[in-house]
């Protein structure tokens, strides 16, 4: 079967360097320099009702996304996602999105939020025209990642006809993008992006929603409660992750690179193709010449990968992850759950991704062959 997939651009080392040196330069305009060698202050603070660590921590992140404001909540990249949908919903109850399967969280959230999608292609540019003019929209959803293989639709150019041609707020799932790409969502013109702290070496449970001002501030009045802030010491977990991780994933992303490389140069028995795709996080997709999946993962497992992600890429995942293709990727073609898995290197190198891969393709082509 002949795959073609248009994985999104990552940064180079050098740029993600870049983006760690601009971020501490954001951080040194907001912070005095034993500030952030303490831990932070708790609670409700008047007159912003929320720790001031937590809201120097915001200014940082609104300053580094050149955007209006920014709000630390609770609830990881689904939290904010589902805070950002409620900012901008009214009775009408109904968001444009692209026409591939929902990323499920994305799904149970507007089921639960009782939020009706409208399907349109994000790569036919009149479609999209027409579709945003409808009276019964309250927002549009797009999501910088890939939600099947043959998505390729740029983010600025579909953000960017989207605003010429309608007024609707434009919400962006950058998860698993941010930091990896140049720009996201808000940075080409969008009203919001939303995403997770925990995927950027962050701490768990805290979502960043950063852009227009007017819909940050409705995000800070639904989080009125004690209960709701991001603490000030959680706030500065955020910052620290958020440093180190650019480098991290231009990294993770060169490993990538080496992999799909090897694979396709056959330095491997087994294979039939490997290719990159951003599915969510952007990973390397092997293809095996017989139905071996599950028990490649099963071996896998067994010689130090880890079997399952934690929060995609948090400071938890060390070791290489070898995995399902997604469940979204998975609705779109069931047929590859026995044929086709995920790698995410993680922070280790390709000698160790192959080497684990070429293991358990040994294994789970003798057990087959033990079958018969």
């Amino acid at each position: 079967m002949n795959i073609e997939t248009y994985p999104i651009t990552s940064i180079s080392i050098e740029q993600a360097e870049k983006k760690q040196f601009e971020l501490v330069d954001c951080i040194c305009r907001e912070f005095s320099g034993l500030e952030i060698l303490e831990l932070g202050d708790l609670g409700v603070k008047s007159p912003f009702n929320k720790p001031e660590t937590t809201l120097k921590a915001e200014r940082v992140l609104a300053r580094f996304f050149n955007t209006e404001s920014a709000v630390l909540v609770r609830g990881a990249g689904t939290g904010a996602l589902r805070l950002s949908f409620s900012s901008c919903s009214t009775k009408k109850r109904k968001a444009l999105v692209h026409s591939s399967p929902l990323y499920p969280t994305t799904e149970t959230t507007f089921e639960m939020m009782q939020i009706d999608p409208v399907y349109v292609d994000f790569h036919d540019q009149s479609a999209c025209d027409e579709a945003c003019q409808s009276t019964d929209l309250d927002f549009i959803l797009v999501q910088t990642t890939r939600q099947k293989l043959s998505d390729h639709y740029d983010l600025e150019t579909v953000i960017k006809g989207f605003k010429k041609a309608c007024t609707l707020p434009i919400i962006v799932d950058d998860n698993y993008a941010v930091l990896k790409i140049d720009k996201i969502g808000v940075e080409y013109g969008a009203d919001l992006s939303a995403f997770s702290a925990f995927k950027l070496l962050g701490p768990e449970g805290i979502g960043i929603v950063v852009g227009k001002n007017e819909l940050c501030e409705k995000i800070n009045r639904i989080n009125y409660s004690g209960g709701s802030q991001v603490q000030g010491y959680e706030a500065l977990e955020v910052l620290r992750g958020m440093t180190y991780a650019p480098v991290m994933l231009a990294i993770q992303a060169k490993v990538n690179d080496e992999c799909v490389k090897r694979l396709n140069d056959h330095e491997l028995p087994g294979i039939k193709s490997a290719f990159l795709a951003n599915a969510q996080s952007k990973v390397l997709l092997v293809e095996f010449e017989k139905e071996i999946a599950e028990r490649v993962l099963f071996f896998a497992q067994q010689l130090g990968a880890a079997p399952h992600p934690v929060g995609a890429e948090s400071k938890y995942e060390i070791t290489p992850m070898f995995y399902r293709v997604s469940g979204t990727f998975l609705k779109s073609d069931p047929s590859l759950k026995q044929r086709m898995i995920r790698i995410n290197p993680m922070r280790s190198g390709a000698s160790t991704v192959l080497r684990i891969l070429s293991e358990s393709v040994e294994l789970a082509l003798k057990e087959e062959g033990s079958c018969f």
